[in-house]
């Protein structure tokens, strides 16, 4: 089943049915977001793809499936959180925007610390919250699930914005799962390491840091995007029907030392 998050294959990923459950990504223009959109539509979902880029997602709303509607906003603006608030019939938010601004402790600059909190505590809040209220204003079961990182676990140098970003995340999920858990709505983490994605790739190129990130990982290999998705697949499905409040670490053992 879903559960099994390690190596998903295209069959494995197929086996959850989502028919009848309308979806919100947020980030999905491309990588684990676009990824996402595209396998709960795959699964069934009607989904509202959401990111800044309109070019990029009119490639995700061509999607095969014809059950992806894209909306081009900001992930920060507040005519989005009045729109997932309004969405009918919403029972899963895929809460995946966010980024990083790696920079020495004492180097941080106040941009810097200001567009990684608003984007990946703030707006995280206010969409989660949004999407809570349409859920709870319809009387619709739903899940949420937040996407964290393993640095919400534990600490690395450079990233210490991001660090505490996600160490927030990880909190608000927790407390959220038990504040709407009565109305029926899971509130859940996933928490990647390292990703194999376009955007890591140059990062990764530095031989430096790429031994740094092998160094921590037992496993000793990159998550794919697909171990991610898998990771989320399992959560909004109802083969964790009884799952709320916990994190997902798709870290290959990072966190585990």
């Amino acid at each position: 089943m879903l559960a099994h998050v390690s190596a998903p294959t295209k069959e494995t990923l197929m086996q959850e049915n989502l028919e009848g459950h309308v979806a919100v990504v947020t980030g999905a223009s491309r990588g684990i977001g676009r990824r996402c959109a595209e396998s709960l539509a795959v699964h069934g979902a009607r989904v509202i793809a959401v990111a800044r880029s309109e070019k990029d997602l009119s490639e995700v709303a061509d999607h095969a499936s014809g059950r992806i509607d894209a909306w081009a906003l900001d992930a920060t603006s507040d005519d989005l959180y009045e729109r997932v608030t309004n969405v009918d019939g919403l029972s899963i938010l895929v809460n995946n925007a966010g980024t990083n601004c790696p920079q020495p402790f004492v180097e941080v600059d106040q941009k810097s610390l200001d567009m990684v909190i608003d984007l990946n505590v703030r707006a995280s809040f206010r969409i989660a919250q949004a999407a809570a209220k349409a859920m709870v204003s319809q009387g619709n079961s739903g899940s949420i699930v937040m996407m964290s990182s393993q640095m919400g676990h534990v600490g690395s140098p450079r990233r210490t914005v991001y660090c505490m970003s996600k160490h927030a995340v990880e909190g608000l999920t927790k407390a959220m799962a038990v504040e709407l858990a009565p109305a029926g709505i899971r509130v859940n983490a996933v928490a990647p390491t390292f990703v194999d994605t376009p955007m890591t790739r140059p990062m990764l190129e530095n031989p430096d840091f790429r031994k740094f990130v092998m160094d921590r990982i037992p496993m000793m290999k990159l998550a794919s995007m697909d171990d991610v998705v898998a990771a989320v697949m399992y959560l909004v499905s109802d083969s964790a029907g009884m799952v709320t409040g916990h994190s997902l670490r798709v870290d290959g053992g990072w966190t585990a030392q």
